[in-house]
């Protein structure tokens, strides 16, 4: 069985738009895509793991009664979508970590960085989420990227401490699930979702679970919202790179997502431990 997690979160939310829309209007618009969203794991059979920006279920509660009532999971993709990394972010998370708790009724009990931005700067956030009693964690790309990856870690779930990120601690009380990667042209990538999901042949993406599989390793993928809902992505002016990273193929995410889910047996976190 393999794992699949939605990062709900808004057109304005991504770090390679956050910069470039600083001082425009941020009306949320996801939420209008999540009966679609929901809609596609029914007719696939899948459960799913929302990784939820919080501050969108304060403008619209409802998102948290459609995802619970569809039976998929709650957790927690940080209140802003903010780097954990970022300088000030270590003095607000506990406030956060408290606010998500209340909106969600403490039905939150996994993690994921956003840009997956867990590093040796921001480990101090497995002890946080420990003390929250939160049970799991989903932010290490074992491959390196502009933007994130840790090219050392392990490929299947492992004990997480803020002392080893990349290797199981025994007394590591958080479960790591690190994102599914593969090799092409003789070095590691991403295969997990987002850009690599819309750029890499299908094929690709499909062999790597298939081995993932011959060696009983979930295979843990992701998909942000807006790439499965473009209609309610504003076409936002970026510079070249921006623009190619956040839209290339953004047309083709939803039935190429659909195809893997077709194929393959998907469920959330919290079924997959249980």
């Amino acid at each position: 069985m393999n794992l699949l997690g939605i990062d709900f979160e808004d057109w304005y939310h991504p770090q390679l738009i956050q910069k470039h829309v600083k001082n425009k209007k941020h009306e949320p618009t996801m939420f209008n895509g999540i009966d679609k969203i929901i809609e596609m794991l029914r007719k696939t059979e899948t459960l799913a793991t929302f990784f939820v920006v919080g501050e969108l279920l304060e403008t619209h509660p409802e998102i948290l009664d459609k995802i619970i009532e569809n039976e998929h999971e709650i957790a927690f993709h940080t209140m802003h979508h903010d780097r954990i990394d970022a300088p000030d972010f270590k003095k607000k998370f506990s406030d956060e970590l408290e606010r998500f708790s209340q909106l969600t009724n403490k039905k939150s009990r996994g993690f994921r960085a956003p840009t997956f931005s867990l590093n040796q700067n921001s480990s101090w956030i497995i002890d946080s989420l420990s003390k929250s009693n939160y049970i799991y964690d989903s932010s290490i790309v074992p491959a390196k990227t502009d933007l994130y990856g840790m090219p050392n870690a392990e490929i299947k779930p492992y004990r997480i401490s803020s002392n080893s990120l990349e290797k199981d601690d025994p007394n590591g009380k958080l479960i790591e699930f690190p994102l599914l990667i593969t090799k092409f042209l003789g070095k590691k990538i991403p295969a997990a979702g987002g850009f690599y999901l819309r750029t890499l042949p299908t094929k690709i993406i499909n062999n790597a679970i298939n081995k993932y599989q011959k060696q009983e390793i979930p295979a843990t993928l992701y998909i942000h919202s807006w790439e499965l809902t473009p209609e309610f992505m504003p076409k936002i002016e970026l510079p070249v790179k921006e623009k190619f990273v956040t839209f290339h193929n953004i047309d083709k995410a939803f039935d190429r997502m659909n195809k893997i889910l077709n194929k393959f047996e998907f469920t959330s976190f919290d079924r997959f431990m249980s």
